[in-house]
């Protein structure tokens, strides 16, 4: 019987709750370790843990608990948040030739390779059209993470898979709108087309472009009147409420948490901030990973039929991301590094499929074939990255201005 976070009279149980969290991150912490024990990334561990902990073994935690759900949400915005605190934007912008080359064609090719291998099993074209879509987006979080426990994130390759992805977030999140609508029966135009892509792409451009003038201003400021914790506290509302803004405009939440990222990633108070992101992020982040793995039933791939379209998507999945890494022939770094870091579908992947099934687009064994596509792609990354970058290394030092005579750091 899997613990129930909302009872049925609406009442949330406390017990049942705290049992739950202590299930999920005792075990998320003991798979993380036992997986940098062998050499793997701890968040294959975290993935792991969620899929025993989930319905197909265990049955501890229900992965459609909406309170589950808002935590682990809430953990994604914490990782994006502290990626973004360590991004530095004027290297990202450097290989933003490559980036959005490896994007536009790590959505292109998965879409059209997925919709032919769809139609070549006789799927109508609104089936064929959600699986396609769910090849599209990587889940940016699960490779960032790996990225950053390899002390990796300054890499040009790194780079590029962190610009890529993000572009990748928006331009699903765009198909993830259209598709929505020709799900609820809607029609697809040019208008709205450019209005969503506007949407989209126009947030992340003004954030960027006002919030050096506003932010660094008020956290001198806060700096001077309150505690290093405080200052952390505030940074993170900062995050929050920028991550709602980029939800009100037709953005994403996750696009907000990262952009909020970049905007501190250069100021002096960045070291600060990060120090009591991480310190909430250990509590958050691994709920995150292991709703990710919970949503995953493996009872249901004993159908041949599942499993031959899901080896089909998965392949579709694999070949297109990889490929991508190469579609840049100017970037001097390593292409596969690159193409595999785009390869893990992650919850964007699960979010297409959920979308199919709940409309009635998809039949359960059509939705379980996506869902194993989402949870082979998901797993085979982050193993695959540590064997091509090697071991972890020292994080470096967070990205500064570069202003004479600041300190990282205020006492």
């Amino acid at each position: 019987m899997l613990f129930a976070l909302a009872p049925a009279e609406g009442a949330v149980s406390l017990p049942q709750v705290l049992l739950v969290l202590a299930a999920v991150l005792g075990t998320a912490k003991l798979f993380g370790e036992l997986a940098e024990r062998i050499g793997q990334p701890a968040v294959l561990g975290e993935l792991i843990a969620g899929v025993v902990l989930g319905p197909s073994l265990l049955a501890v935690v229900d992965p459609g608990s909406e309170l589950l759900h808002v935590l682990a949400e809430i953990g994604v915005l914490i990782l994006l948040f502290s990626i973004g605190l360590e991004t530095n934007l004027k290297q990202l912008l450097s290989v933003g030739g490559a980036a959005a080359t490896v994007a536009l064609v790590g959505v292109v090719l998965p879409f059209g390779l997925g919709f032919l291998v769809a139609e070549a099993f006789g799927l109508e074209q609104l089936p064929a059209l959600v699986m396609a879509a769910a090849l599209t987006a990587t889940s940016v979080g699960i490779t960032a993470r790996v990225l950053s426990d390899l002390g990796r994130l300054q890499d040009p390759e790194s780079q590029v898979v962190l610009g890529a992805a993000v572009l990748d977030d928006i331009v699903g999140l765009i198909i993830l709108s259209l598709v929505s609508g020709l799900v609820a029966g809607g029609e697809l135009t040019l208008g709205n087309i450019g209005l969503t892509t506007l949407l989209a792409f126009g947030f992340v451009g003004v954030a960027l472009l006002v919030g050096p003038y506003i932010v660094p201003p008020i956290f001198d400021r806060l700096a001077r009147l309150g505690k290093p914790a405080t200052l952390a506290t505030m940074a993170l509302v900062t995050a929050f409420l920028v991550a709602v803004l980029a939800d009100r405009v037709g953005s994403a939440l996750i696009i907000g948490a990262f952009t909020a990222g970049l905007l501190f990633a250069p100021t002096r108070h960045a070291h600060t901030v990060e120090e009591g992101v991480v310190r909430l992020g250990q509590f958050f982040v691994p709920i995150f990973f292991v709703s990710v793995g919970a949503a995953v039933d493996v009872r249901t791939f004993a159908d041949p039929q599942v499993l031959a379209v899901g080896g089909a998507l998965i392949v579709c999945a694999i070949v297109g991301k990889v490929l991508a890494g190469y579609a840049p022939f100017w970037f001097k770094g390593r292409k596969l590094v690159v193409g595999v870091g785009m390869v893990p579908r992650g919850e964007v992947g699960l979010i297409f499929a959920q979308t199919g099934l709940a409309a009635g687009v998809l039949t359960s064994g059509l939705f379980s074939a996506v869902t194993l596509m989402v949870m082979v792609t998901t797993f085979v990354a982050p193993p695959a990255l540590k064997r091509l970058l090697g071991p972890a290394r020292g994080r470096p030092p967070l990205p500064s201005d570069d202003r004479p005579g600041e300190l990282v750091n205020e006492a």
